[in-house]
């Protein structure tokens, strides 16, 4: 699994606006983790961690 990691152009304006960028990240998954890291009171990171569900096979189906 490769971590990817995206850097906000302008801090200032990031750390301005974390709240709505939380937003955009929990409204992106369907299922996993937004985690939010906090440093000397400052919101300095945001993670996301995102889970792929499959579904269960029918009872009838059998696995290959």
């Amino acid at each position: 699994m490769e971590n990817k990691i995206n850097r906000v152009s302008d801090p200032n304006a990031a750390n301005a606006n974390w709240l709505e960028i939380v937003r955009q990240q929990v409204a992106s998954l369907r299922y996993g983790v937004v985690e939010i890291i906090v440093h000397d009171s400052r919101v300095t990171q945001i993670e996301k961690t995102e889970r792929l569900r499959l579904e269960k096979p029918d009872s009838g189906a059998r696995p290959n």
